[in-house]
């Protein structure tokens, strides 16, 4: 994301070119790239079983789904390959956090759904489960640039040896208009 951006919009951070280019890696480091929505992606994200109500869980899961498909084929990751996820969001799921406090307001009563689905860490986890990534799983709220923190979280785990690769999951929910995401597996070679 640029500064000139709305922090509710998720770009890497260069030109456009590269910023819509989405079936190869654009930087040095970047091994696949996904995003959300696509030219050939519905209205909506699939649904993942277990979420309910907004569409956080079910973008970040296409986008993941998407850009790993692209970095190894429906074949999935390797065995002998530690993939980590970093999810970054400045503002977390807005439509749970906002169906939650209306819910509450009214005197309503808060499905136990939304109580696992309100840490951003719980789709991560799908995630990992799903592709049966063997990495940790962190969860940041950006201080500065979303891609630039997403990335330096990315380069700690593959320099402490926990991770081999990371998928870096960029995703934020604007009040009013399409949740947006990027997908990035960073790993092998050259840093970004």
């Amino acid at each position: 994301m640029t500064a000139a951006q709305s922090p509710r919009t998720c770009t890497l951070g260069t030109d456009r070119a590269s910023e819509t280019r989405t079936d190869s890696a654009g930087r040095p480091g970047e091994r696949a790239r996904a995003r959300w929505p696509e030219g050939g992606d519905g209205t909506a994200a699939p649904g993942v079983p277990g979420f309910v109500h907004s569409d956080f869980a079910p973008v970040v899961v296409a986008v993941a789904q998407e850009c790993l498909r692209r970095a190894y084929g429906p074949a999935g990751v390797p065995a002998g390959v530690r993939t980590g996820i970093v999810l970054v969001s400045a503002s977390g799921d807005l439509a749970s956090a906002e169906h939650v406090r209306t819910t509450v307001e009214a005197g309503g009563r808060i499905g136990p759904l939304f109580f696992f689905q309100s840490v951003p860490n719980s789709v991560a986890g799908h995630v990992a489960a799903r592709w049966n990534l063997r990495g940790p799983v962190v969860c940041l709220s950006p201080t500065g640039d979303p891609y630039t923190d997403g990335v330096a979280e990315a380069d700690l785990l593959r320099d402490d040896g926990d991770a081999d690769e990371v998928l870096l999951i960029l995703i934020e929910q604007a009040p009013d208009g399409p949740t947006e995401a990027v997908a990035v597996l960073l790993g092998g070679g050259a840093r970004p």
